[in-house]
């Protein structure tokens, strides 16, 4: 991700650690010719003093590329704000996935993965990127560095530690052009040095050199450089002659596409350096607020069949409430049943006392009623009714198991009197 410096001003890459390196590679060199190599040529060129020229040169140059280079690193390159939720377009939904009866899963929901917008009257074909949650203008591309997507992307350059796009593009072939130029310099103001010591002592080539070994250094580091540099800035120039980025030269090159957006090469070197750039799509100073969490809407929106969580909720509800009913039942039952068997010794005492053989088996059959009785509307309460049959029919039952043992007591309490 990106880093954010002085409040949201500065945004870097999120490889900006390499920008230092690149620092180094320009400023020590300059600093190495300045001090063995324009500091010698001060007083070369009397009549105007012209020799300080070529130190002065050196320094306002090193310190424009390093401008330039700050520029194009420390700016937002183009990046388009992601989308907190999909674009308000019909989803596609996958009828390779089926939807099970009785599940809550559902054919997949997808975006189409491309569509077609028109572009100097011909058809161009957009992505959507499921990162950013949008259809891609054209000449975006996702950079799978920084994790955004970006206009007019060219590519991710590592020296500078950001993604080249619409917005810095023009600060980067001005850095990459300019470095060129301070290589060219550099090694020429080095041969010079070289030069003017082979005319003071009518010496060889190889002997100002050992008098002058630093002159040897920035020029084979300068020739090297240039290989880079120097064919980079070539290869740009191309690119803006003839409108393209990077990505899409190799790209198109590939797929043997025509490239519709070259308007000729004087418009296209007027688009890149002289059109005004548009102000940031981002307000990176702002506050970040928080989304409100919409997994409910989510969920209704792709369920397609419905949503069963209303119904398994009530349902646990019920399930719930039935056990309620059916605990107090069997408290209730337990005090009953207590008061029945309180009465039942009684009685057996008084039968003991009667020897009434006729009475005791009637009162036996009596008991021994009310216990299946009892036991079978112990049964009823206690099973587990199906999930479909919960809510009113529930609450019925639990209320005709409770007048039936009602209604138990009550027949054994006249059998008793």
């Amino acid at each position: 991700m990106q880093k954010f410096f002085l409040g949201g001003r500065l945004i870097f890459g999120p490889d900006a650690r390499s920008l230092p390196v690149t620092l180094l590679l320009i400023s020590v060199p300059s600093i190495i010719f300045c001090i063995f190599v324009a500091r010698h040529l001060r007083h070369r060129f009397s009549p105007y003093n012209a020799g300080y020229a070529i130190m002065v040169v050196a320094v306002v140059f090193t310190i424009y590329v390093l401008i330039i280079l700050f520029l194009t690193s420390a700016r937002d390159p183009g990046i388009i704000p992601r989308n907190s939720r999909p674009p308000e377009e019909e989803p596609h939904h996958d009828s390779s996935v089926p939807a099970q009866a009785g599940s809550r899963h559902t054919p997949g929901r997808q975006f189409p993965r491309t569509k077609e917008v028109m572009v100097n009257g011909m058809l161009v074909r957009v992505k959507y990127c499921s990162t950013c949650m949008l259809y891609r203008p054209p000449r975006c591309s996702h950079c799978s560095i920084c994790n955004n997507c970006v206009e007019r992307f060219d590519h991710h350059c590592p020296w500078v530690g950001q993604c080249i796009g619409l917005r810095n593009y023009r600060f980067f072939f001005m850095f990459v052009s300019s470095t060129t130029l301070l290589c060219i310099y550099v090694f020429s103001m080095s041969a010079l040095y070289i030069k003017v010591l082979m005319d003071d002592n009518h010496r060889t080539v190889w002997e100002a050199m050992k008098e002058s070994p630093p002159s040897v250094v920035l020029m084979a580091y300068c020739f090297i450089a240039l290989w880079f540099v120097g064919g980079l800035t070539g290869f740009h120039l191309y690119l803006i002659g003839t409108n393209q980025t990077t990505y899409e030269n190799f790209r198109h090159r590939a797929d043997n596409r025509i490239n519709i957006f070259d308007r000729g090469c004087p418009s296209n070197f007027d688009e890149i350096f002289c059109t005004k750039l548009n102000p940031s799509k981002n307000n990176f100073r702002a506050l970040v607020q928080e989304e409100v969490p919409r997994h409910n809407e989510e969920a209704k929106a792709e369920d397609v069949g419905g949503d069963t969580h209303p119904k398994i909720e009530v349902d646990l509800e019920n399930r719930q409430n039935l056990l309620k009913i059916s605990e107090q039942h069997n408290i209730e039952e337990g005090i009953d049943l207590s008061k029945i068997s309180q009465r039942q010794n009684d009685e057996e005492n008084d039968s003991r006392e009667s020897n009434d053989p006729l009475r005791s088996t009637l009162e036996a059959d009596s008991i021994m009623g009310i216990n299946h009785r009892a036991s079978v509307t112990m049964t009823m309460i206690r099973s587990d009714p199906e999930p479909s049959s919960y809510g009113n029919s529930s609450s019925e039952i639990a209320a005709d198991s409770h007048t039936n043992s009602r209604v138990t007591i009550k027949e054994s309490g006249r059998l008793f009197e």
